[in-house]
């Protein structure tokens, strides 16, 4: 007992003892004074319209109320620490609304629960730094494009396995992580229409026994639909882990890119230079250039890739319906992963579109290796009518030939396929020098390659026009979306601009 009497003499009597204040009250309330305080006024605004058109609140209490939303300071709400006087933000607004409405303020909550309203806040944030994160994936998808379009007929090496194994063009790379983006930016608007929806309703989670218009108040938020069970619009949780999965996925292709430029950055690549702006030198070796943007990106990814998981696993094996896990504690890490994206893909666009690709090396060095030569056994199939494999095992012992006598690709000629194939099949092939030139040339294999998804340039520029078709078409769905919801909240000001004290007919938001 004497130590409860010590605690207890520390920590105070009542709720909320100091150390409860310290370590959940005070970072949940300044986590909500700065991200869920415009959508608490929304809500407000949105239920008090729909309590007066269902003729729960008559316009002069409705009038009284209203005065109240517009007395909060919310610049000073911002500014202030947590004091433990109230709970939370809603209570301490509540509270600051009942001192300009009246007891009549209290009504303002009539046929709701912080539940409902809570989980409605949370999406109404998501929502709005999930759009931010688009603009900034679009935009780097339309830098990428740009860029794709620059190189789509430089040379370079394919890898396979870490080994050199054919040719492509860069712009062939940056097409297909311009995909893998696509597909991220796929899987968060598939998260992002799971979130918009509207939990408003629900109360606790057995909805009310008020006649309330739940449809109406989503109409007014901008929700474009309701989420059908009240069980299910406070219990469920999956919403918070299909935003998790989409940005931790998204970090992992925007990892392993950097990754990739990263190595190809270095001397023994010499493949691309980062610009000025986005590298720094040593402090002891002035040499360096050190691309430490490309680090970073690298690393904020990573820190992305922890965010995300952070929430899954606060979220694993927590029971199904109201909890504390995923709310004050669990949000953060979300707005906080959305905003490393939006900051991460700005940072990688400004990188990537000014980087520099040292082609001439590049081409040098795809002419030089054998990586063309899957189009030398496929050259002796359609000349030699040989079986594949046949001539596969042609062209391997034509680079074994090869490199046993010092030769590099630009080297092989006629003779030297010909004695491979007689030590294979017994006999010459015969081919011409010229066959056998264009057979072993980088741009010849290029070129060749022009089914859809190829590297042939001819075909690149199909991809291109068509991927930015795409792309404007999920700005503009983009730009829509983000004018629609404002457009939503800029009316709630509207509909109730002339709320003080009126008569009751002036209260309703149809005249």
């Amino acid at each position: 007992m004497e130590m409860r009497e010590r605690i207890l003499e520390t920590e105070g009597r009542k709720f909320p003892g100091a150390i409860y204040s310290e370590v959940v009250l005070a970072p949940a309330y300044d986590h909500a004074k700065q991200k869920l305080l415009e959508p608490m006024m929304a809500i407000h605004k949105a239920h008090l319209i729909m309590l007066v058109e269902q003729g729960l609140l008559m316009g002069d209490e409705a009038g009284r109320i209203m005065d109240g939303v517009r007395a909060l300071d919310k610049d000073a709400l911002r500014r202030s620490t947590y004091d433990g006087q109230y709970e939370d933000l809603f209570f301490q607004v509540e509270s600051q609304i009942m001192e300009v409405a009246g007891e009549v303020g209290g009504s303002l909550h009539l046929a709701r629960s912080r539940n409902d309203m809570g989980v409605a806040m949370y999406r109404m944030v998501l929502r709005h730094d999930i759009q931010i994160a688009f603009r900034s994936i679009l935009s780097f998808q339309e830098t990428l494009l740009s860029v794709i379009d620059t190189y789509k007929e430089t040379i370079v090496l394919g890898y396979t396995h870490t080994q050199q194994a054919q040719p492509m063009t860069f712009s062939h790379y940056l097409l297909g992580i311009y995909d893998v983006v696509d597909r991220d930016f796929k899987r968060l608007k598939a998260a992002y229409d799971t979130c918009n929806a509207s939990p408003l309703g629900a109360a606790a989670f057995t909805t009310t026994g008020f006649p309330i218009n739940r449809t109406r108040v989503a109409e007014l938020l901008g929700f474009p639909q309701l989420i059908k069970s009240a069980y299910d619009a406070i219990g469920g949780a999956d919403y918070l882990g299909e935003i998790a999965t989409a940005i931790q996925l998204t970090f992992i292709n925007l990892g392993r890119f950097a990754q990739d430029l990263l190595l190809w950055c270095t001397q023994e690549f010499s493949a691309v230079r980062v610009a000025d702006p986005y590298v720094q030198t040593s402090s002891i070796m002035p040499q360096k250039r050190n691309p430490v943007s490309l680090e970073h990106i690298r690393a904020l990814s990573s820190s992305g890739v922890g965010n995300a998981q952070t929430v899954l696993q606060m979220l694993h094996n927590t029971p199904y319906g109201d909890i504390n896990d995923t709310e004050d504690d669990l949000q953060p890490y979300l707005w906080k992963g959305l905003s490393l994206m939006d900051q991460v893909f700005r940072l990688t666009g400004a990188v990537v579109g000014t980087i520099e690709v040292n082609e001439m090396l590049l081409k040098r060095r795809a002419q030089e290796s054998f990586a063309a030569i899957t189009e030398l056994a496929d050259t002796i199939f359609r000349e030699a009518h040989i079986p594949f494999r046949t001539a596969h095992t042609i062209t391997s012992s034509i680079v074994k030939l090869a490199l046993s006598r010092g030769l590099n690709a630009t080297q092989v000629t006629a003779a030297l396929v010909d004695e491979a194939a007689e030590a294979v099949i017994g006999h010459s092939l015969n081919l011409q020098e010229d066959v056998i030139r264009d057979a072993m040339d980088p741009e010849h294999f290029v070129k060749v390659r022009s089914l859809p998804g190829g590297p042939a340039p001819e075909e690149m520029v199909r991809a291109i026009q068509e991927r930015k078709v795409e792309l404007r078409e999920k700005v503009d769905l983009l730009n829509a979306e983000m004018n629609r919801i404002s457009v939503c909240l800029e009316q709630l000001d509207i509909l109730t601009r002339n709320w003080s004290q009126p008569q009751e007919g002036d209260l309703n938001p149809g005249n």
